[in-house]
């Protein structure tokens, strides 16, 4: 990508402007230091990280955090874990005091088989989390009705899953996404949870969707490093063919060298 697209063309997380298209998630990993390598090499600019699971404040909890700190990257909290209203709101609030930020990433389950987002349960916690001042990123489904609650409440991105949490399947329903890409154009969509490979990640981008969040893709790899390069280089190679315009499908076969009307040239031996 030009120099010239990548000032025009960057994440916008409620005003604050991105280089990567890439957010990564904190846990898992085989230790805080390869957890730091992994991070680094994807070139993520936003991490999340869980008030329930990782509190800097526990005990054994301290290198971890001092290994989070180190990277000097925008922190996005979440509320993994929740399963009402009330313990949503609650947790937010508690993660804006620990971590001096008003970005939450609001998860609510609604179901403990697949992990599914409970809609009803998230149109309501964030309202209430908008009232105060929060900036929210609600983690739902493709539901394109839900979508336009969330955005009506005045949110400014969604996180739409590609495919239930932990399951690397990439995006089940390219035409949920779709279509809710192309009703809300001016909201930024960022796919959350089934990204398993890179090139879930590039297919997501190349359908207009503007950025992708993992974290066990690169967290289990059997080289996390490796794996965090590469999904860097997947949402630029997606975000350029999208800006750059692929070709239209078709259904019959075309030439590539048409060869009607057009000169042959001869070389002679």
């Amino acid at each position: 990508m030009s120099n010239e697209h990548n000032v025009k063309d960057l994440l916008n997380i409620y005003g604050t402007k991105l280089n990567s298209r890439l957010l990564i998630g904190s846990s898992m990993y085989p230790s805080p230091s390869v957890m730091q390598q992994a991070i680094q090499a994807s070139g993520a600019e936003v991490v999340t990280l869980s008030l329930s699971r990782q509190n800097p404040q526990a005990s054994g909890g301290q290198a971890f955090w001092e290994s989070i700190q180190s990277l000097g990257l925008h922190l996005l909290p979440n509320t993994a874990g929740c399963h009402s209203v009330n313990d949503a709101v609650n947790m937010a609030r508690m993660s804006r005091e620990l971590f001096q930020t008003d970005w939450i990433k609001l998860e609510l389950v609604g179901d403990d088989y697949n992990l599914q987002p409970d809609p009803i349960a998230l149109v309501k916690a964030t309202e209430i989390l908008l009232g105060e001042g929060f900036k929210v990123l609600p983690y739902c489904t493709d539901d394109l009705v839900i979508a336009r609650h969330l955005v009506e409440l005045g949110c400014e991105v969604l996180m739409p899953w590609g495919s239930p949490i932990g399951t690397g399947k990439g995006i089940l329903n390219p035409y949920a996404l779709q279509a809710m890409r192309d009703r809300f154009p001016d909201v930024t969509m960022i796919v959350d949870s089934g990204i398993g490979l890179p090139s879930h990640a590039t297919h997501s981008l190349e359908m207009g969707l503007d950025a992708v969040l993992l974290n066990t893709a690169v967290a289990k790899a059997k080289d996390p490093l490796l794996m965090g390069l590469a999904f860097a280089k997947a949402v630029e190679a997606g975000r350029s063919a999208y800006l750059a315009g692929p070709m239209a499908e078709r259904t019959a076969a075309s030439p590539s060298t048409p060869t009607i009307d057009s000169p042959f040239w001869h070389q002679s031996a």
